[in-house]
């Protein structure tokens, strides 16, 4: 990635942060006792977003881009079993660590990363989940609207919105702190799943819940 592209991402994103004329409208208020505009501290490295037990056994990581349709796909057919499975009852550490191919996944990150990770969970299934949606437009100004709705619906309010996608320091780190991870493990392409250390050539559910039954029983 360049550092024309880096610019234009991080740019783009702040222009269109505070574009859409409903947000106003939409905007709801943060429940009582919740502070109305969190924002990731532009000092601090983005965190990796993880579930399940840190002393866990077996731990996975996976390089996902939003806007992936394999992603999407991992993420129904695969995540949501390993999740249920073996993440909840504490026998796996799942890592998840974004990969940008383009604006709009990044913009999704930045979302996503709202109200320090408190949603991320909840924005990136929805995310995932109905990509097709969110994605299908050629107008990055609707891309944006879109993405602003399920930041919205999963309970940000407006004004935490506006401040997350303009804080262009921290999506500068954003980009920093991907960069790295893909050079650190050697990403090329998405999904990327790592069994404690090792890629999972074949990320299909039957093959990684045989991999992980393996590792818990030796």
């Amino acid at each position: 990635m360049t550092m024309i592209n880096r610019r234009l991402l991080l740019s783009m994103a702040a222009t269109l942060a505070a574009a859409p004329a409903w947000a106003q409208e939409t905007t709801t208020e943060a429940p009582e006792g919740e502070a109305a505009a969190t924002t990731p501290d532009a000092a601090l490295a983005p965190r990796d977003f993880t579930l399940g037990d840190p002393e866990a056994k077996v731990k996975i990581v996976e390089y996902a881009s939003f806007t992936c349709p394999h992603c999407a796909n991992f993420h129904e057919t695969v995540f949501k079993k390993l999740k249920a499975e073996y993440i909840d009852t504490g026998k796996v550490h799942f890592t998840l660590r974004e990969v940008y191919f383009d604006r709009y996944g990044f913009w999704a990150g930045m979302i996503a990363r709202c109200d320090d990770n408190k949603r991320y969970e909840g924005i990136s299934d929805i995310v995932l989940s109905t990509q097709q949606t969110w994605l299908n437009s050629s107008d990055p100004t609707v891309i944006m609207d879109n993405l602003r709705t399920i930041g919205l619906t999963a309970g940000l309010t407006g004004e935490q919105l506006d401040s997350c996608t303009s804080n262009e320091a921290f999506g500068e780190e954003m980009l920093k702190q991907f960069e790295a991870n893909m050079a650190a493990d050697n990403v090329t392409g998405t999904p990327t799943v790592i069994l404690d250390g090792e890629k999972v050539e074949n990320w299909a559910w039957e093959n990684i819940k045989s991999l992980i039954d393996a590792k818990l029983a030796g």
